[in-house]
C-alpha cells in the first residue's frame, strides 16, 4: 500500500509539473512516471534493479526522440526526484541508465540543466 501511495503521489506531481509544458514535447510527465514507476523501490531502498524498471527505462529512452522530448523527460525526472525528496538515493538514480544498459548523453542529477540537453 505504501508503494502505491508513493507512485500515486509521484504521478500527480508529474502531471502538475507537465501541464504548462505538455504542448512543447511529445513526452508527458505521466508517461515518464508510468515508465519509471517500477524503479521507485530500487531508487529509494536499493537491492536489485527490477526487469520491469529496465524495460521502462528502455521504453522512455526510445520515446525521447527529439531535443524537446529529452528536455521534458529530464524536467519530469527532476520533478519526481523532488517529490521523493531525501528518500531518493542520488547515486542509484545516476547509475540507473547504465544498470539498464541504456546510454544517455547527460547525467541523471538534480543539478543537470535540462535546457542544455540536446
Amino acid at each position: 500500500m505504501e508503494g502505491f501511495l508513493k507512485l500515486s503521489t509521484l504521478l500527480i506531481v508529474c502531471m502538475l509539473v507537465s501541464a504548462p509544458m505538455a504542448s512543447e514535447a511529445a513526452i508527458s510527465c505521466g508517461a515518464v512516471a508510468s515508465n519509471l514507476g517500477q524503479c521507485i523501490n530500487y531508487l529509494t531502498r536499493g537491492g536489485f534493479v527490477p526487469r520491469g524498471c529496465c524495460s521502462g527505462v528502455q521504453r522512455l529512452h526510445s520515446m525521447a526522440r527529439t531535443t524537446r522530448d529529452r528536455q521534458q523527460a529530464c524536467r519530469c525526472i527532476q520533478g519526481a526526484a523532488r517529490a521523493l525528496g531525501s528518500r531518493l538515493n542520488p547515486g542509484r538514480a545516476a547509475r540507473l541508465p547504465g544498470a539498464c544498459r541504456v546510454r544517455i548523453s547527460y547525467p541523471i542529477s538534480a543539478r543537470t540543466n535540462c535546457n542544455n540537453i540536446r
